[in-house]
């Protein structure tokens, strides 16, 4: 067994004899209870930080985790997500969650393509995905406006009822201060 395995095991058996000692978890449900998904970054930074920030507690909400926070027109894994989260799941609300400081702004298709081929990835994988490479990477360039993005494109997408009401936050990873970007109200 690998030492990240062996760390995880353990930490889980705590985890449980703790739970146990007092009383076990309570049961929570697979439906949020504020009836929200949370389209958020991956960020290690935001790991049992943006929740509290948000007052968000266990079963309150949906959290959907991708670098960038982005999501596009077409279906994939993030739109998808978010339409089980709604037709599923009974979700309203959705908020796009940025945060100051995000490895995305540095982040681009040539220094991903570039890293790719480094790492021993043969040339004619990397030119075929280049081109959802440039269409997801490149365009990030500021937090506010690709949150605006995000929350344009979700207003937009085929697949999102109309009356899903999605606003666009930014936190910064350090304070917890969370700004409004869109609060809604110009839809």
């Amino acid at each position: 067994m690998s030492a990240l395995i062996q760390q995880i095991t353990t930490a889980n058996e705590a985890f449980v004899k703790e739970a146990l000692a007092q009383g076990g978890l309570d049961e929570v449900s697979k439906y949020p209870n504020r009836n929200l998904a949370v389209l958020t970054c991956m960020d290690t930074r935001l790991l049992d930080f943006l929740e509290p920030a948000m007052g968000l507690r266990r079963g309150e909400a949906k959290i959907i985790k991708v670098a960038g926070n982005t999501a596009f027109d077409d279906f994939d894994s993030v739109i998808g997500s978010l339409m089980v989260a709604v037709y599923e799941l009974h979700v309203h609300d959705i908020v796009v969650m940025g945060h100051d400081d995000c490895g995305m702004l540095n982040t681009t298709s040539d220094s991903l393509s570039r890293k790719m081929a480094e790492a021993g990835i043969d040339s004619a994988v990397i030119e075929a995905v280049r081109p959802k490479l440039q269409q997801w990477a490149d365009p990030i360039g500021d937090v506010d406006t690709s949150v605006k993005e995000t929350v344009r494109r979700l207003r937009a997408n085929p697949y999102l009822p109309k009356d899903i009401a999605v606003y666009g936050m930014v936190i910064h990873p350090h304070s917890g201060e969370i700004r409004v970007v869109d609060d809604n109200s110009n839809v």
